[in-house]
């Protein structure tokens, strides 16, 4: 009997190759060792996903440092571990553009479409409500390295590289996705009117998350944690107004949004 996944040649009553590790699978697929594999790779509390989300709050400097200074096999691999989480956003999108697109306006947080000042804050609050939908996942991502590049920046004279600070906010941001998708549903099949407003509580909980990811990992005092976010917050606010700048200049050039749209109705 050969292994499976090396070809290594294994006694006949072996269980596990003793090269590369991998089970030996006697039964061919079935519905029940199907679930039973899938029961045991994300429910169980031995199993890497389950511990990495667990650790990410009890001890997420554990988490970050062990992968930064080489330790692969205790927890989730962060590239991997964002790959699920990306397959999931994908999911919970598919199901609310499906059957709750309704909930998921942005101008619910400002008022009514129809009460706005100009066609422009009309159209803006739509593309944001499209946009939020259509390309989420994709800004999700890209949120990551220029999160990464600020918080180098902020945090030039710690231990970390741009490429060990990416690390920090696949696993940060992965946690954080979990728990929007799996607690926006709840809110969505409960009080779906509340939605919008449950986004809005989620940025305050990633907001005080990472401040508490920033003090453990980077054994920061209550000063010098206030000092840096406030530094962080600003770096940020001046790559965000850039980005949206460019944003607008976009929407201008494609004639998704034209200076007519800024006159006031009467």
């Amino acid at each position: 009997m050969n292994c499976k996944n090396c070809n290594t040649k294994l006694p006949i009553d072996s269980d596990f190759c003793n090269i590369c590790g991998g089970k030996v699978i006697r039964n061919r697929l079935t519905f029940k060792n199907l679930f039973e594999h899938f029961s045991e790779t994300f429910f169980n509390y031995d199993n890497k996903l389950f511990r990495t989300f667990i650790d990410m709050f009890k001890k997420p400097e554990v988490v970050i440092d062990s992968y930064v200074q080489g330790v692969r096999k205790k927890y989730v691999n962060p590239v991997s571990f964002f790959g699920i989480i990306l397959t999931i956003n994908g999911l919970n999108i598919f199901l609310i553009r499906k059957f709750f697109k309704k909930y998921v306006d942005v101008s619910q947080m400002v008022g009514d479409v129809n009460s706005a000042e100009n066609e422009a804050s009309k159209k803006m609050m739509e593309i944001a409500s499209d946009f939020s939908l259509e390309y989420g996942s994709l800004f999700f991502s890209l949120l990551i390295p220029l999160a990464a590049l600020v918080g180098l920046i902020v945090f030039f004279n710690k231990k970390y590289n741009y490429t060990e600070h990416i690390i920090l906010y696949l696993y940060s941001m992965s946690v954080y996705s979990i728990l929007s998708v799996i607690l926006g549903l709840i809110v969505l099949l409960t009080i779906p009117d509340k939605y919008m407003v449950f986004g809005f509580v989620m940025y305050i909980f990633i907001f005080v998350y990472h401040c508490y990811i920033f003090k453990r990992l980077f054994s920061l005092s209550i000063k010098q944690l206030i000092l840096k976010i406030l530094l962080f917050s600003v770096v940020f606010f001046f790559f965000y107004i850039g980005i949206t700048i460019l944003v607008t200049i976009l929407l201008f050039l494609t004639g998704a949004v034209n200076l007519e749209d800024f006159v006031p109705k009467k």
